[in-house]
């Protein structure tokens, strides 16, 4: 089997660990949302160890030994990461009204795919709109998929499972 690393994507345990799915919901909680369809088929193919541990809020290396271990490879035992969900200073264009909102939580419980809503409501805005996600996880390999592609992105933590990701289209 191959090695299990930060940069492995969730999809590629899935496939390649039997139980895997069980595991990572054992290891926490809030990889539940594992077990929408969906979500396995699209995110799961973009969203890396390092970004799981971020949705989940925990270290990413330990989320990583954790993993390691479950499958019989031996654990890194690396550093602490450093804490890449650390609010910065929130840009002045963050406390704009959005012009829509998507509820991430709604779409995944409708079998929805979060990231091809939020997609598809981007391209509809006109530049200078905002779209806001509201969801009780940080929906990190959303973030990155958009910050790739130019846009402005900033995320507010409302409280430790409330979540508002802001997206502005330039």
């Amino acid at each position: 089997m191959k090695e299990i690393t930060l940069a492995t994507t969730i999809a590629d345990l899935l496939e390649n660990y039997e139980g895997m799915k069980d595991i990572l919901i054992g290891i926490n909680p809030k990889f539940k949302k594992l077990n929408n369809p969906v979500l396995r088929r699209t995110l799961a193919k973009l969203a890396t160890v390092k970004q799981a541990a971020i949705v989940g809020g925990m270290d990413a290396n330990d989320l990583l030994d954790q993993l390691r271990e479950a499958v019989g490879q031996e654990p890194l035992k690396a550093t602490p990461a450093t804490d890449a969900t650390e609010e910065t200073k929130l840009p002045s264009w963050a406390s704009e009204k959005p012009k829509v909102t998507l509820n991430a939580n709604e779409i995944l419980d409708n079998e929805g795919n979060p990231l091809a809503e939020a997609n598809k409501t981007v391209k509809a805005l006109d530049p200078g709109e905002i779209l806001e996600i509201v969801s009780d996880f940080r929906p990190e390999p959303l973030i990155d998929e958009f910050s790739k592609k130019g846009y402005a992105v900033a995320v507010k933590t409302v409280k430790d499972d409330q979540f508002i990701t802001l997206i502005k289209k330039s």
